[in-house]
């Protein structure tokens, strides 16, 4: 049985860009854009999309 090519390492699939940021990405982010506090809540933060 073949390996579905989703599962396959290296190539295209470790180069994707990811849709999702990491909570301290998401602060960093926030950070540089003037939006964050230095004592804001770090549960319920704004919805971000990763820089281009």
């Amino acid at each position: 049985m073949s390996q579905h090519s989703s599962f396959k390492s290296g190539g295209a699939a470790s180069s994707k860009k990811r849709s999702v940021l990491k909570r301290f990405e998401r602060i960093d982010l926030l950070r540089k854009r003037g939006m964050w506090k230095d004592n804001g809540r770090v549960t319920g933060l704004t919805k971000t999309k990763p820089a281009e």
